[in-house]
């Protein structure tokens, strides 16, 4: 029988089946080059943990806690992230696919994407304050009824925010992405 709970443990080029990870507690563990996409994440929780060029895309994650959680060079493509765990959690991606994930309604608060791909991803009722969008492409991300007060756009590209749908107090955009924010009105803006 295994133990419910794994600490300081490291996983290379690992399948995980479907109940492998079910119910478990995940504590200062590093994942490399892992696949997660038949995992069960039923009642997970990885606290202080890092992936590295890990593949998620389509799981079902559901009811998982991310408490200081890195994912670098990991694909999440069409992963839901909606029924996270909201009590306690911190998690960042560098350099990941995103793309049509969905974080609805979730509050992601300095949440920080580095260098992702975030194609159709879907922000609609998500606390995105302070947040950081460093170099993401956001073409088709969906920004309705958002909190972005504080966040930081000006390195992103390919987005389009209509200012009337979210709140953006304090945002920080670059001029190249005024066009994102102005979209609406078919404007013509020249460099």
């Amino acid at each position: 029988m295994t133990s419910d709970y794994i600490y300081d443990s490291e996983y290379s080029a690992s399948v995980f089946a479907p109940d492998a990870i079910k119910y478990k507690n995940f504590e200062n563990c590093i994942f490399n080059q892992c696949d997660f996409r038949e995992c069960d994440f039923q009642t997970v929780a990885f606290i202080d943990c890092t992936f590295f060029d890990c593949n998620f895309t389509d799981a079902k994650i559901n009811y998982v806690s991310l408490r200081d959680v890195w994912f670098t060079r990991c694909n999440f493509t069409n992963v839901n992230f909606a029924m996270t765990d909201q009590l306690i959690y911190e998690f960042n991606f560098k350099d990941c696919l995103l793309d049509y994930t969905k974080f609805y309604a979730l509050k992601l608060r300095k949440m920080q994407f580095i260098n992702c791909s975030m194609i159709s991803v879907d922000f609609m009722g998500c606390d995105l304050t302070e947040a950081l969008f460093d170099n993401c492409n956001l073409r088709r991300a969906v920004f309705i009824d958002t909190i972005a007060n504080k966040a930081d756009f000006s390195t992103s590209y390919d987005f389009t925010i209509d200012p009337e749908k979210s709140k953006l107090k304090k945002a920080v955009f670059s001029t190249d992405g005024l066009k994102g924010l102005l979209g609406k009105y078919d404007l013509v803006i020249k460099d």
